[in-house]
């Protein structure tokens, strides 16, 4: 039994409490009122601009350690700058402060009318929003009502004086006040949606139907559309563990169950939803489940899950795969990292892959509204820029098990080149010279976003193929698949830069093993403008040509652009930042906070799987030469995926060759996006050229955080590759182990 004197210590302690910040009009006021700005204020608390708007605006509050620097700074501008009067009507906010959900705004902005009636569309509604911190939601104490004040003399008329503005009514909350998506969890007994900006709702829905319900009636929840002919994205559920076990879902899909990616349609859970006239997507109750009833006119009734063990956020995407942070973040964590992800890119619909693909439909719908002036009524109708219909496939793009391959070829049979598009990124390694063995270290530098980079100002196909024979003028214009002999293409004979590069140390930029074409082979439309950019002759005899053709994706490559430039800011990284200045802050932010770090590299698998998405291969869903579920998709688009790589690889080379004209340097290896020199150094800074003045040459490789740029991916000893030579044989190639570690990168 505790003493007398412990328990009134305990009790002094929770007496005396934390510092209260001030109310967050003082807040702003005390920061204005010092002359600093929200970004710079972020930049020395290390968090976001966006995040101390949230602390301004009473929708959320500082965590430690912030809070502690932001209550420090706020008492000593409090001393420098006190306000005129004393902010009495203005109490200071505790930390176990409650507001509801409705009230934003300051209370003076409201009459005492529509603050009460404020207040009950809270409580009836959304249930009790925190804004404090986070994870102890508290009740608020209901305060006392005041007295009601003695009536008013009432004015005299003034004759021609104008009539007194009535009071203006408050601002109607937005539709999806509370962000995009909600993680429920029931880990303290009551059930809790933890929201983005440190917002948490409680739920009073008893079953996943009533769930459902709350989602689309109550919680506010949702994110808008991205292009003006989209559609609003559904509100996102995130169940962890304790959520599931409440609504009457297990923790963990049997075997079984997790081969089918669904539960039975016997479960339980699922009769009830039926019961309670909720429908399911042909997935089913799975990791990524689609909750519906048919929509009435343009409003959509939809809620999507997303349930973490259920391997919804699988560790390759959205995780560390060598050590996890996902299993054991809280809730409100995982709300910012998802809400981030949701904001900056788009409300996760799936896998990164499966999201990258929406994305682009997303900000590229195929259909708009459409009047028609004889009878005023509106119809569907197509957008010129954007993916339409499903088209007749091409025989050289589509992968082995297509239907249109059927009877085709004998039985076991590989396709060559010239019977299959094979625009792939590079898997290339070749032995060390004895003059490149006696430098110490190879440096492998890898591309940042290298896929999305390579999409950006890209002509690509929007129409079907059209077929051209016989002799066909090439047109770089013309995206699309061609047949072509490129063996005749001598690197040895082009001069960059008034420079011969040595073409023996340099892969082919026609083959993604690096080997010289030996006869006609089928490219897509960069590889061969690549060639005649080299200044060589191309005589296509055979062609697929997309004539109806846009940059479809470049609106897709700067949402992502943004995105990881934005996480990057959030880490310490950001542009403008010189090569040693950028490897100081790549280093430091190893040791960052875990959502941003997970945030970047979903953004990285967003972008690879969204393009690996437009050739999805069958998985086993049907058997061989049969049509499997993607290939009904109007973005079933194998022919947009081999430009994209095309560019990438392509690119990647145009890059090798100026920097061996520069700086007599070669490549030992590429893996995909990443490129391994030989260096003296240990240093991507001891071996990329730079300019007399200490700039990066024109061309060639550049340190940075933006798409395209590189970051050191790691660097080893001549002699650990030598001993891997020897030990792996030639099949090795070591630029997918040329590591530091995993924090330093990985290819794309």
């Amino acid at each position: 039994m505790p003493t007398e004197e412990e328990l009134f210590a305990a009790v002094d302690t929770l007496l005396a409490g934390e510092p209260h910040l001030p109310a967050p009009a003082e807040r702003a006021r005390l920061r204005e009122t010092a002359g600093i700005t929200q970004a710079r204020l972020a930049q020395v608390l290390q968090t976001t601009a966006q995040t101390v708007k949230n602390w301004e605006s009473g929708r959320a509050e500082p965590r430690p350690p912030r809070r502690q620097a932001y209550q420090r700074l706020l008492d000593g501008w409090a001393q420098q700058f006190p306000p005129a009067t004393a902010p009495e009507d203005t109490p200071s906010e505790a930390p176990g402060d409650t507001p509801t959900a409705i009230a934003t705004a300051p209370a003076d902005a409201l009459t005492d009318g529509a603050a009460e009636a404020a207040a009950a569309e809270a409580a009836a509604g959304a249930g009790t929003a925190t804004s404090g911190p986070i994870p102890a939601p508290a009740t608020a104490p209901t305060a006392p009502a005041p007295p009601p004040a003695p009536p008013a003399a009432a004015p005299r008329p003034v004759r021609d004086a104008a009539p007194a503005p009535s009071p203006a009514p408050p601002p109607a909350a937005p539709r999806f006040e509370h962000g995009p998506l909600a993680v429920i969890d029931a880990e303290t007994g009551a059930v809790q949606a933890y929201c983005v900006d440190g917002l948490v709702l409680d739920v009073p829905a008893k079953s996943l139907p009533a769930l459902v319900d709350w989602a689309l009636t109550q919680a506010r929840l949702g994110q808008a559309r991205l292009h003006p002919h989209g559609r609003d994205a559904d509100p996102l559920l995130v169940l962890t563990p304790s959520a599931l076990r409440r609504y009457g879902l297990p923790t963990a899909l049997t075997d079984d169950e997790r081969r089918a990616g669904r539960l039975p349609d016997s479960h339980r859970t699922v009769r009830q939803l039926a019961r309670a006239d909720w429908k399911l997507t042909r997935r089913g109750l799975g990791p990524w489940a689609r909750i519906y009833r048919p929509a009435d006119g343009a409003r959509r009734h939809c809620v999507q899950l997303c349930i973490p063990a259920w391997n919804a956020l699988d560790a390759r995407e959205w995780d560390d795969r060598d050590t996890p942070r996902l299993p054991s973040m809280h809730p409100a964590d995982l709300a910012r990292y998802l809400g981030t992800y949701a904001r900056r890119v788009m409300t996760p619909r799936g896998t990164a892959a499966v999201t990258g693909l929406e994305l682009m439909t997303a900000l590229h719908p195929p259909t708009r509204p459409h009047k028609d002036p004889a009878t005023g009524e509106f119809t569907r109708a197509f957008n010129d820029d954007a993916l339409t219909a499903v088209h007749e496939a091409v025989e050289c793009e589509v992968p082995d098990e297509h239907p249109l391959l059927k009877g085709r070829f004998a039985r076991h049979h590989l396709r060559t080149p010239a019977e299959m598009l094979m625009e792939e990124p590079y898997d290339w390694c070749r032995p060390l010279t004895d003059e490149e063995c006696m430098r110490s270290h190879l440096v492998a530098i890898d591309v940042n976003m290298s896929f999305a980079a390579a999409a950006n100002g890209l002509t690509v196909g929007l129409g079907g193929p059209t077929h051209r024979t016989g002799t066909v003028p090439f047109d770089p214009a013309l995206p699309g698949s061609w047949l072509v002999d490129l063996s005749h293409v001598d690197l040895s004979r082009v001069r960059v830069a008034g420079r011969t590069v040595d073409a023996g140390r340099l892969p082919s930029p026609f083959t993604p093993r690096g080997e010289r074409p030996t006869g006609p082979a089928w490219y897509a439309t960069p590889t061969v403008a690549y060639a005649v950019e080299l200044g060589f002759e191309v005589a296509p005899v055979e062609a697929y040509v997309r004539t109806r053709n846009g940059r479809y994706l470049d609106a897709w490559y700067k949402r992502l652009r943004d995105a990881y430039v934005a996480t990057m800011a959030d880490l310490g990284v950001t542009t403008g930042m010189g090569g040693a200045e950028f490897l100081r802050a790549m280093a430091l932010s190893r040791h960052a906070d875990a959502a941003p770090v997970l945030l970047a590299g979903a953004i990285k698998a967003t972008a690879k799987g969204g393009i690996g998405k437009l050739r999805q291969r069958s998985r086993g869903q049907v058997p061989h030469y049969e049509p499997w579920p993607a290939l009904a998709r109007e973005t079933w688009r194998p022919d947009i995926r081999a430009a994209v790589l095309a560019n990438q690889r392509v690119g990647l080379h145009r890059k090798l060759m100026k920097t061996a004209a520069a700086a007599d340097l070669y490549p030992v290896a590429i893996g995909t996006d990443a490129v391994v020199y030989p260096s003296p150094g240990p240093s991507p800074l001891d071996v990329l050229p730079h300019t007399p003045e200490g700039r990066p040459v024109p061309g060639t490789f550049r340190l940075g955080v933006s798409p395209g740029m590189v970051k050191h991916q790691g660097t080893r000893t001549v002699l650990w590759a030598e001993e891997q030579f020897e030990r792996q044989g030639g099949v090795f190639n070591i630029a997918n182990h040329v590591k530091t570690g995993p924090a330093a990168g990985e290819g794309e």
